[in-house]
Parts: C-alpha cells; sequence; structure tokens
C-alpha cells in the first residue's frame, strides 16, 4: 500500500465519522468484567484454601514422623566387659 492509498483511506475514515456500536455494548461489557472478577476471587480463595491444607498436612506429618530425629541403629554394639 502506497502513501496515496493510505491517505485516501484515512480520508474517507473521517469523513464517515465513528462506527455504529450496539446500545448495550457498555452493559454487555459490565456483565462480562465482573463475571471475570468473580472467577478470578474464587480461584484465590480456593488457591489459598488449598496452601493452608498443605500447609496443615505438612505440620502434622512432621510432627508425627519427625523427620529431623536420627533413626534408631538396626544393629546392637559390641558387648565388652563380659
Amino acid at each position: 500500500m502506497n502513501r496515496s492509498n493510505r491517505e485516501e483511506r484515512v480520508r474517507r475514515l473521517m469523513v464517515a465519522g465513528p462506527p455504529v456500536l450496539p446500545p448495550d455494548l457498555a452493559a454487555e461489557a459490565v456483565r462480562r468484567g465482573a463475571r471475570m472478577l468473580r472467577r478470578r476471587t474464587y480461584a484465590r480463595r480456593v488457591l489459598r484454601l488449598l496452601l493452608c491444607a498443605a500447609a496443615v498436612a505438612f505440620t502434622v506429618w512432621a510432627l508425627t514422623a519427625r523427620p529431623w530425629v536420627e533413626p534408631p541403629s538396626d544393629t546392637t554394639p559390641p558387648l565388652t566387659g563380659w
């Protein structure tokens, strides 16, 4: 597209005026935006709940399994002094 074609298209657009929009466009945009916001809020709540559940499960496991304590030895030490 050369310069004269572009200028002609711009002139036609400026003369034509703004395009006609549907009358309920704003209401539809607000409705969709509210729905998106509700979905995001719900997703955040679910993720926080899962994170809390994972933290509680890890804490319970750590308190019962005690992974920081050295396990008891499977072999007995040699007997001395008999």
